[in-house]
This record gives structure tokens, C-alpha cells and sequence, in this order.
């Protein structure tokens, strides 16, 4: 998940908590609830993307490669 999709996450999450009322969709759905859980879950992601970007970067090969300018023999 990265940081675009975990921001996502948290502004949905903050809707949900605070722009919504708890009881539009009746008693079954606690909307409240659904948004905290996705603002943590947005928070978790944040973290976590900012926290491995390094590691990403870091992913090459240290390989030793040995040319010689002559011309192939016929």
C-alpha cells in the first residue's frame, strides 16, 4: 500500500467519523466505528510506506561485468 492509497484511506476513515451521522444507516452500522478502523488503517500504511521506502531502493545487483575492446576473431 502507498502513501497515496494510505492518505486515502485516512480521509475516508475521518468522512466517515466525523462528516457522517452514526445512525444513517441504522443501528446495524456503527459508521463511527468503520471510520476509526479506517484511519488507523491509513495510519498503519503511512508508516509502513515511510518506514520500507529505503529498503526499496536498495535493491540492486553489484555484479561485475569485464569487456575488452577487441574485435571478435573470424
Amino acid at each position: 500500500m502507498g502513501v497515496g492509497v494510505s492518505i486515502f484511506f485516512l480521509t475516508l476513515g475521518a468522512i466517515l467519523k466525523f462528516a457522517i451521522e452514526p445512525d444513517v444507516f441504522g443501528e446495524a452500522v456503527h459508521m463511527d466505528i468503520i471510520g476509526i478502523i479506517f484511519m488507523i488503517v491509513g495510519g498503519v500504511g503511512v508508516v509502513l510506506s515511510i518506514v520500507l521506502a529505503p529498503r526499496r531502493g536498495r535493491t540492486s545487483d553489484d555484479a561485475l561485468i569485464r569487456r575488452e575492446n577487441r574485435p571478435p576473431d573470424l
